[in-house]
């Protein structure tokens, strides 16, 4: 399959600055690029569904905390200063 796309003149060039250091051809280049960020974005929203589902799987569990404990902690993990 072929797809036309329009590049601005900088990220065209860096694409085929790319390219010539990796000694391929700019659209291999091109193709492996959008590969690996499709990939990417298919991981991440994956993940982001499992936590979304981890929390409410808490929640549903009753293993929660309220918010000033969770506040406390990560004041604790990042010396933060308390708040008055």
């Amino acid at each position: 399959m072929s797809i036309v796309i329009s590049l601005s003149p900088e990220v065209e060039a860096h694409l085929r600055e790319k390219a010539a250091r990796q000694g391929q051809d700019i659209s291999v280049v091109a193709s492996e690029m959008l590969t690996s960020v499709l990939e990417w974005e298919a991981q991440d929203a994956e993940e982001a569904v499992e936590g979304i589902q981890q929390g409410l799987d808490d929640f549903e569990a009753n293993r929660v905390r309220s918010f000033s404990e969770f506040a406390e902690e990560q004041r604790r993990k990042y010396n933060l200063p308390v708040d008055s």
